[in-house]
């Protein structure tokens, strides 16, 4: 059975008061996943350690070590014990340019370490307006997970409508439903229906207390990735919260 996954990804910010989310983590049945920036992973895990929060990288190389200025070695998060990480987020792919060929590299990789990859997929609104959004993410499934044969119980995946993050605007709960059953009928087109029944889906998308509950009624939504509700500790334990009642 696959397990509830809510994970806040801070971009470049900070949590105001982590706290509340430790302690809804920790009475909760279900995984809660924190992102940091790089420069504060060790002070979180730190503030985290013993309680049920895991941690998580916003993103890596591909590459171990060599003249990569300002990247980040994927040895350097194993030394952390970081096992999570943040792969192909939109920001990424659309302000840094980043193309699914380096975003399968860096599946790749992660796997290969035994680290467990969060693969960020989803559409543009131009691309939704002009019905491309199924042929836009089955692209980014089918690259970015090519040649990967190995520790395919570690991936999860991410559906974030460009069109939604940070914006106000969410997916209808039967808009995103039929997007991650999309996606689930890819990954079973590509690794078999018994890895596709297991596989984690996230959505991501202007998620908060008042959506989270509806979100996760679908029979293939797993979790959610956040933004900015993930910001405010209270406001984040209250997803948490909501996420513990709907599993029961």
């Amino acid at each position: 059975m696959r397990r509830i996954l809510i994970a806040g990804n801070w971009k470049m910010n900070l949590i105001d008061n982590i706290a509340p989310v430790i302690e809804s983590a920790d009475k909760n049945n279900i995984d809660v996943l924190v992102i940091p920036p790089f420069v504060y992973l060790e002070r979180i895990a730190i503030m985290t350690s013993g309680s049920k929060v895991f941690v998580g990288a916003q993103n890596m190389y591909f590459q171990e070590k060599g003249p990569f200025t300002g990247e980040t070695s994927p040895l350097f998060l194993k030394e952390l014990k970081i096992n999570h990480v943040l792969l192909g987020h939109s920001e990424r792919r659309h302000i840094f340019k980043e193309t699914d060929e380096e975003i399968s590299l860096k599946m790749q990789k992660c796997l290969s370490l035994g680290m467990t990859p969060i693969l960020c997929v989803g559409e543009t609104e131009a691309e939704r307006m002009s019905n491309r959004h199924k042929v836009i993410v089955e692209n980014q499934l089918k690259i970015a997970l090519g040649g990967i044969e190995n520790n395919l119980k570690n991936i999860i995946i991410a559906y974030e409508p460009v069109w939604a993050i940070g914006t106000g605007n969410t997916a209808t709960p039967n808009d995103a439903e039929e997007m991650h059953l999309f996606i689930r009928e890819q990954i079973s087109s590509i690794f078999g229906r018994k890895i596709s029944s297991e596989m984690v889906i996230l959505y991501g998308g202007s998620v908060n207390d008042e959506n989270i509950k509806d979100l996760l009624r679908k029979d293939n939504i797993d979790g959610a990735l956040i933004g900015g509700a993930s910001l405010k500790g209270e406001k984040f334990a209250a997803v948490i919260e909501i996420a513990g009642k709907t599993n029961i």
